[in-house]
């Protein structure tokens, strides 16, 4: 007797991708329709899977150009242009041996994406480094230089999930070159899409400075900074206006909204 449609369905979904295309010529000679249809979904899956490996490949250049450094870390920053809140930075390592399937500049990536990801990176990275700058500090130094500082801080704080700390051997930078590091850089123009090592810094960062603007969210809520994280929507200027800034507003961003009298 022919096995149930759902029977084959489960033993598809139980395989490895590796071990799918076998699978499915298995079947193949199962002139039911209901299995023809089940085979082409599964088949469609699995040239799914083989596209997001090819482009995952093309974002492991730089990774593959200096191989011969064992500990590489990307890093990037989340949150240099909003008015309000810190910005923050990620120094993460991957593993060699295995990619993390996605990965993707986080500003192409869905909220929900980005927040699936994180947990994965978290657990399957050699180490994650984040480090942040307060809006006093931005103003203070300046974002750049508060962008600078993060990083550094993120650097000092990679950790294993195991809590080990670790010191990479080379940095793959989006952009920038960080002063006062001692590892050999290399900045990369729009290195988030072009890095998997940048790119998982980047949902790390992104994804904890928007769940710090949502904790922010709940402590000064007539701003909507789980709405707009700190950047400058129409609704947070208007809200700007009519409340003034919060402790958590960067002074140094807003004088042109409000006024440099309102600030003193």
């Amino acid at each position: 007797m022919a096995a149930h449609i759902t029977e084959i369905d489960a033993y598809l979904s139980s395989k490895e991708p590796s071990e799918t295309e076998a699978a499915i010529a298995s079947f193949r000679s199962d002139e039911r329709s209901g299995v023809q249809k089940l085979l082409d979904k599964y088949e469609r899956r699995l040239n799914a899977f083989r596209a997001e490996l090819r482009r995952l490949d093309g974002m492991m250049v730089y990774e593959r150009k200096y191989a011969e450094f064992e500990l590489i870390a990307g890093i990037d920053e989340a949150g240099r242009g909003p008015l309000a809140g810190p910005v923050v930075a990620s120094a993460v390592i991957l593993p060699k041996d295995r990619p993390i399937l996605y990965l993707n500049d986080s500003k192409k990536l869905s909220e929900k994406k980005r927040e699936e990801l994180f947990p994965v990176i978290m657990e399957e990275a050699v180490a994650v480094g984040v480090g942040m700058a307060s809006p006093e500090l931005i103003d203070e130094i300046n974002i750049l230089q508060a962008t600078y500082a993060a990083m550094r801080d993120a650097l000092k704080s990679l950790r294993t999930p195991s809590g080990e700390s670790v010191e990479p051997d080379l940095l793959l930078n989006d952009a920038v070159r960080i002063p006062e590091v001692p590892y050999r850089q290399v900045p990369i123009i729009k290195g988030d899409a072009k890095s998997c090592s940048i790119a998982a810094a980047s949902i790390i960062a992104k994804v904890t400075r928007d769940r710090i603007m949502k904790e922010y969210d709940l402590v000064y809520p007539e701003y909507g900074f789980s709405k707009h994280k700190g950047y400058g929507s129409q609704a947070h200027m208007d809200a700007l206006r009519l409340y003034g800034p919060c402790p958590i507003h960067r002074r140094s961003f807003i004088g042109g909204i409000l006024g440099e009298e309102s600030l003193n």
